[in-house]
């Protein structure tokens, strides 16, 4: 290998190494944008602490704005029959109604956020927010309905 070619292949390597580092800081030279989301539509936000919220999600620069905001929580139903199996059971939480009564409303920084998904309206999600709206919470808590797992 000449020397002309060993400098060549180091300049190579310099300009790659400069370009990636580039854009890696400058987010992808503004290619890279965040997601742009719509507050008519209802998103999942997966965060870094594993926690998924659904809502209504806006841009709102370092923050994303979520809002008409839910989550869910999985219990364990022991079986009635001792031949049966545990079974879960899921159900739709409306933030709001916590003991420490959170206003409906989060401001999510968004290096906390994993990705974001749209929801369809088909979804079990999708579903059991739409009950919850038309019909409200189930009659035995104040903020809950519950997701209808089983086919």
């Amino acid at each position: 290998m000449g020397k002309n070619k060993v400098i060549m292949y180091v300049l190579y390597v310099i300009v790659i190494a400069v370009l990636v580092y580039a854009a890696v800081v400058t987010k992808g030279f503004g290619i890279w944008k965040n997601k742009t989301v719509s507050a008519t539509n209802y998103q999942a936000v997966f965060l870094s602490n594993g926690q998924v919220y659904f809502g209504k999600l806006t841009d709102s620069g370092k923050y994303a704005k979520l809002e008409d905001i839910y989550y869910l929580q999985v219990q364990q139903v022991q079986p009635t029959d001792k031949t049966a199996a545990q079974q879960s059971k899921v159900t739709l939480i409306k933030l709001g109604n916590e003991l420490h009564a959170p206003q409906d409303r989060m401001e999510i920084n968004r290096d906390q956020i994993l990705f974001i998904e749209d929801l369809k309206d088909e979804g079990k999600v999708m579903q059991a927010i739409k009950r919850y709206k038309e019909t409200g919470p189930d009659i035995t808590s104040t903020n809950t309905t519950d997701v209808n797992t089983q086919k």
